[in-house]
């Protein structure tokens, strides 16, 4: 998740120095980063980002985030338009691989179509280089809990403004002829 060529919330990490015991890791967003998320995902203010991460290796070669990411931010109530707050709590999972690796290939059947369990794991997302970004995987799983329909608590629509048939009738363009006659 980019912002204007440089990410909105980067953690870096290289995946040379992961072990296999887990390292656990605390984000927090900055109030630049927070401005940045704002603009991102299209909300009034980023009060708070935090996240709480474990990151492993997972497999040979592959990589695991895993933990929880907590927000809280600013939306405007898509009835009043007043501001509304949102806490946002999310557990964090991603595992990646290495590019061209064979654990991120999709499963086909001998006929050539993906088999896929939705139920099931996703596969893996790949990297390139010696670098994943954790703040990118922290700042896409809040993006994706952010409610887009807002709402203030008690806040309805008031009633509805229908047009009658009588509204939608078009004048008709020749209807000044009519009276006209032929001499």
């Amino acid at each position: 998740m980019k912002h204007e060529g440089k990410p909105a919330f980067s953690y870096p990490v290289r995946v040379g120095h992961i072990s296999a015991n887990p390292v656990s890791v605390h984000l927090s967003a900055n109030e630049a980063e927070r401005r940045a998320l704002a603009l991102l995902w299209n909300v009034n203010d980023v009060l708070s980002l935090t996240a709480e991460l474990q990151i492993a290796r997972w497999k040979k070669d592959g990589v695991k985030i895993k933990g929880e990411v907590q927000a809280r931010i600013v939306q405007s109530c898509v009835v009043t338009l007043e501001p509304v707050e949102a806490d946002i709590r999310e557990p964090v999972e991603a595992i990646f691989v290495p590019e061209g690796s064979r654990l991120a290939r999709r499963a086909d059947n001998d006929g050539g179509e993906m088999i896929l369990d939705p139920a099931g794991p996703d596969i893996p997302d790949t990297f390139e280089g010696d670098t994943i970004d954790a703040g990118a995987v922290v700042s896409e799983h809040v993006a994706l809990a952010i409610d887009p329909y807002p709402r203030k608590e008690g806040a309805v629509f008031g009633a509805r403004i229908e047009s009658s048939a009588e509204d939608d009738k078009r004048p008709n363009p020749f209807a000044v002829l009519k009276d006209w006659k032929k001499d």
